[in-house]
């Protein structure tokens, strides 16, 4: 048995009084507003009273929780389509309030005024490709990465780079992909990373490397792999720091059913003989004697352009003491047209052994110090 609360209005003295409509099911204490069919409250695990945000919230995990390529239950496909349809239902206002007020047979139907004057129902327009939804709602650019983590409650372990998908919101979601069934997406293989070893000269000016790597390639027959060689071209621009990644995409290995792997390179300092690198600056260490730093001297400074700098010093020098040559360093990543300091930081040398004369002369010249 259905109880149905119809609408009226009583206009008395100005005052409108409404009583808005509710549709219960016989048991149902929480007031459903579902007259018929599915409850796409219940698919989503919100209550009728969720807002946009918490319906968003449900529809991320429980769409990572039965995604196919993620879950292979055998009702996974149909449950993430039925979570697709349950999001793009409440997240649109038309057809959320037509499915509050007349349920799921409202929006089949087209019931409701607003649905008469578009001329076909929300459920008509849902084109029930779940992918594409889910592509849409997770994309950040053109092309992007979504990693399936362990942990989908947590958003600190919800991003796992060790297997992860690719989709583009311009395409959406592969309908079949070689021997697959129709809707799943080949996996990617794991990402081959290699350290790539440069010079600080070679971030000062830039430079391409040509590196050479060997990967595993399909036969025609789609089963068996061959070896081959391949050069990858890797442009280091002007002042790219230690830790910068550099990507191909799908050069790596490929195994049969998978997607080939990219392959990636980190920039990693190669030890200089002169300079430390920090950040966009480098550090260079001048050893002078216990005299100079003393008296005074010139101290000639090496830069990474093949010039020296002559570094004046006056006052005395104390052992760690730091001396800067303003932009003197290397490009700044974000704007090579300026760039860092050369740091400049004294070794102060001291004598194995002083002459006992010369230590009485030290000792007097230094009695007011």
């Amino acid at each position: 048995m259905v109880l149905i609360w119809t609408q009226f209005g009583v206009k008395h003295k100005n005052v409108n009084v409404k009583c808005k409509v509710r549709v219960m099911h016989r048991g149902d204490s929480s007031g459903s507003s579902s007259s018929a069919g599915k409850d796409f409250y219940k698919v989503l695990g919100v209550s009728p009273d969720s807002n946009e945000d918490e319906i968003k919230k449900a529809y991320r995990k429980m769409a990572l929780k039965f995604h196919p390529d993620k879950n292979s239950d055998a009702d996974a496909e149909d449950r993430f389509k039925e979570i697709a349809e349950a999001y793009e239902i409440l997240t649109d206002p038309k057809k959320r309030s037509i499915y509050d007020q007349y349920g799921e047979e409202g929006l089949k139907n087209g019931t409701g005024m607003s649905m008469a004057n578009q001329g076909s129902s929300p459920r008509n327009s849902f084109h029930g490709d779940a992918h594409a939804t889910f592509s849409s709602f997770f994309h950040g650019s053109d092309h992007f990465d979504i990693f399936f983590g362990s942990d989908i409650d947590g958003d600190d372990d919800l991003f796992n780079p060790f297997s992860h998908f690719t989709f583009s919101h311009v395409g959406g979601f592969p309908a079949h992909d070689g021997g697959l069934r129709r809707g799943r997406r080949r996996l990617q293989g794991v990402p081959v990373v290699h350290d790539l070893l440069v010079t600080l000269e070679e971030v000062f000016h830039g430079c391409t490397k040509h590196i050479k790597i060997t990967r595993s390639r399909l036969n025609p027959d789609g089963r068996s792999l061959r070896s081959e060689d391949k050069v990858l071209n890797v442009v280091v621009k002007k002042g790219w720091k230690a830790g910068t990644k550099i990507t191909f995409p799908r050069e790596g290995d490929e195994t049969p059913n998978n997607t080939p792997a990219d392959v990636t390179f980190i920039l990693r300092d190669q030890k200089h003989s002169q300079y430390k690198r920090d950040g966009s600056n480098i550090v260079y260490t001048a050893k002078i004697t216990l005299k100079e730093a003393l008296c005074g001297c010139t101290v000639n400074v090496p830069t990474l352009d093949n010039r020296m700098m002559p570094l004046p010093c006056s006052d005395v020098i104390k052992p760690g003491a730091v001396r800067r040559l303003r932009g003197e360093g290397l490009p700044l990543p974000k704007g090579p047209s300026q760039r860092g300091d050369l740091v400049v930081e004294f070794q102060v040398l001291f004598p194995d052994r002083i002459p006992p004369q010369s230590r009485e002369i030290i000792k007097h010249s230094l009695a007011k110090c």
